[in-house]
């Protein structure tokens, strides 16, 4: 069992650590049931790369919103194949017909809160509740709903514990393409094209090289989340959610 006092002080212990030594941790802590999900941003794509040299086991999943960019339809083929694995994709309970017959055609227009929730909440929901850890590669940089993200959090959904993960916390835009240009790291090649954060095609823009990295999102809504790091609120810790079983991988 983790108690509340240890789980801050390992979070704590993180902000000093390097993600290599997080992804380790995370491995031996949880083993299988720990799994990263992106969408295959930059910092994503950081977080894959070195997880394959340190703990290549961990499963990846994605949420296959059927709204996708083909430029990163592409770019999940090419780290297939790059990386021989293979990505888990995640969707939806309602094809695109069956939502626009019930809600209406272009719903991520008429209500998008609702939209991110039939299309990537609710598939994110289903996944989790086969895990007991949830990595992503959110940063503090990213904008002000996650300037204050710790690299541990603790949570429970559908009364199971479950352990989220934010191993890229404290890492910087430019600690990130610093990265990927040194190790030759694949990308989305609409991040050349002025979009600096990517998700449905509907609801992203390019903005620029220099506007903030959430900001073509949901553009001139005020929106900035979709909800999937939203619609949990953290808990203290009650279960043995880190319990060793498995033994690293290199």
């Amino acid at each position: 069992m983790i108690t509340r006092k240890e789980l801050l002080e390992k979070s704590e212990a993180f902000e000093k650590a390097s993600l290599k030594e997080i992804l380790v941790w995370a491995w031996e802590a949880l083993g299988s049931r720990v799994a990263f999900g992106t969408a295959f941003g930059s910092s994503g794509m950081v977080l894959l790369d070195v997880m394959q040299k340190v703990a290549p086991h961990i499963p990846v999943f994605t949420i296959d919103t059927d709204f996708l960019f083909p430029e990163t339809l592409n770019l999940i083929d090419q780290v297939e194949t790059r990386y021989n694995i293979k990505i888990e994709r995640v969707f939806s309970r309602l094809s695109l017909e069956e939502q626009e017959h019930d809600y209406g055609p272009e719903l991520y227009d008429s209500d998008s809160d609702r939209c991110c929730w039939l299309r990537k909440v609710e598939p994110l929901q289903r996944k989790l509740s086969t895990l007991n850890g949830w990595m992503n590669s959110r940063r503090r940089d990213q904008g002000e709903t996650r300037r204050r993200i710790p690299i541990l959090e603790y949570y429970e959904t559908d009364g199971r514990a479950l352990l989220k993960l934010n191993p890229m916390a404290t890492w910087t835009r430019k600690q990130v393409w610093d990265y990927i240009l040194e190790h030759d790291v694949p990308y989305n090649p609409l991040m050349d094209q002025g979009y600096a954060s990517i998700g449905c095609w509907p609801c992203t823009k390019a903005m620029g090289a220099d506007a903030d990295e959430r900001a073509g999102r949901w553009a001139g809504s005020g929106k900035v989340e979709c909800g999937i790091h939203t619609f949990l609120q953290p808990v203290e810790p009650v279960s043995n959610v880190v319990e060793s079983n498995e033994p690293v991988q290199s």
